[in-house]
């Protein structure tokens, strides 16, 4: 299986998982850079996994049908660009002769989903669009940060090696705000200095790991004290002992980042 991040807009990526004849992508928010790849490497679309209902993620997916055939799938409870099947906690989607499990992880949008394969070729694979970025998590525009940190523990708890296939290139801008909540993690001063060599080398920094995620991204770390006492610089209402407080702080504080 080859996995590629197709670059879309200014800093989306577009996620391509073939088998050098058939091909899936994920969140497609344009279609052009889909049907060149496709046609580039003389691929047909099999399916079209859809996390959440933003246009810079589904702008693309009924000329894509349109053109290859492709099933679509997408959340439950969110509008779609029909017809497409709605899935949720539990299903599944058989692509590629490779299943992917699907996990409801509310917080960007209220019913964002994300895509897991337990048996990709090499390691695991996460498909989890906005919801969890290298470095940081999107911004809560429809959920609350108790659904967000559910979310997010949810993602966290899967393997070391699951490659964390994130849906923009925000790694840089936010490793800045987590080297801002904890200066002292050495983890992510040495991985500040990988995706910095990555980027000027005009590479992606993604897929991230999320064994390297749970030691270096701060919505994930939101029960460490080192974390949550950033927090409360932050904002001292904080209550240190709410993984969720710490987090809706951690994310106002992103907001205001500069």
């Amino acid at each position: 299986m080859n996995l590629l991040p197709l670059p879309a807009f200014s800093d989306n990526y577009i996620w391509m998982l073939h088998d050098a004849h058939a091909a899936l992508v994920v969140d497609p928010g344009d279609a052009a850079p889909v049907l060149q790849a496709l046609h580039g490497m003389g691929l047909s679309l099999q399916a079209i996994l859809v996390t959440h209902h933003h246009g810079d993620h589904v702008g693309g997916v009924s000329a894509l049908r349109e053109a290859t055939g492709a099933a679509v799938y997408g959340p439950a409870h969110e509008p779609m660009p029909e017809p497409l099947t709605r899935l949720g906690q539990g299903d599944a989607v058989s692509a590629l002769g490779l299943r992917f499990s699907v996990i409801d992880v509310p917080g960007h949008t209220a019913g964002h989903i994300a895509y897991y394969c337990a048996e990709a070729d090499g390691a695991p694979l996460l498909f989890c669009g906005d919801t969890l970025f290298s470095g940081g998590c999107g911004r809560l525009f429809e959920g609350t940060p108790a659904q967000m940190q559910a979310s997010l523990d949810a993602l966290a708890a899967l393997p070391d090696d699951t490659r964390v296939c994130c849906a923009h290139e925000y790694t840089l801008s936010n490793l800045k705000f987590a080297r801002a909540v904890e200066p002292g993690n050495a983890a992510l001063s040495e991985y500040i200095t990988r995706c910095e060599a990555l980027r000027q080398a005009g590479q992606p920094t993604l897929p991230s790991r999320m064994a390297t995620e749970r030691a270096i991204n701060p919505f994930l770390r939101t029960r460490q004290a080192s974390v949550a006492q950033a927090a409360r610089g932050f904002d001292p209402r904080v209550d240190p002992h709410q993984p969720a407080a710490v987090l809706a702080a951690l994310r106002q504080w992103k907001n205001e980042f500069r």
